[in-house]
């Protein structure tokens, strides 16, 4: 586990030739009651893939927050062109995003009385997942890994899936944030 890169994807010095991360488009902060669902919708002619956007859902509160959480990340996944995939790879790399998503959320609701949010930032290089809860927990991989005993596998997922991972905690308020990184498909 490292949590010596908290830092958001642009954020990671220079960009591959014709790319920058320097922009960002930010949806607001939206309830799953509040429309979550709407994809945003570029304008203009600068293509998505260039752009660093930020999408955020509340959670705290609601019910059903894994499905819910899923299904936010698949429609920023659409909006984002990573889904639909053109290749078995593509798709691959979505569902690992998916399941990241996934395994952070169950997470904070098994360990940490449930998530306050879900926030998701994308450029054309890394997807960064974080999940925010009130939980004094710190999550780590079970060791050794069995993978026979049932349970206790998803830190062990998100750290086998993704290119980074950690946790963020800020002095004086409750709780943390864990992130995790995952790369762009080829």
């Amino acid at each position: 586990m490292s949590t010596t890169r908290p830092y958001s994807p642009g954020e990671r010095g220079p960009e591959p030739s014709g790319a920058s991360g320097a922009s960002e488009g930010v949806a607001p902060a939206v309830g799953a009651a509040a429309g979550a669902a709407a994809p945003s919708v570029p304008t203009g002619g600068t293509p998505r893939s260039r752009e660093r956007q930020v999408r955020r859902l509340r959670l705290e509160g609601e019910s059903g927050v894994v499905p819910l959480a899923r299904d936010f990340t698949r429609q920023a996944l659409y909006a984002w062109e990573w889904l639909p995939a053109a290749t078995a790879d593509r798709r691959a790399a979505a569902e690992d995003v998916l399941l990241v998503v996934s395994e952070l959320v169950t997470n904070a609701c098994l360990h940490a009385e449930g998530p306050d949010e879900l926030r998701l930032t994308c450029d054309n290089k890394v997807i960064r997942v974080e999940v925010s809860d009130r939980g004094t927990g710190q999550p780590a991989p079970r060791t050794p890994h069995r993978a026979g005993r049932p349970g206790g596998h998803g830190m062990f997922i998100v750290q086998r899936l993704c290119l980074d991972w950690g946790v963020i905690r800020i002095s004086g308020t409750p709780g943390k944030t864990v992130w995790a990184e995952l790369g762009a498909p080829a």
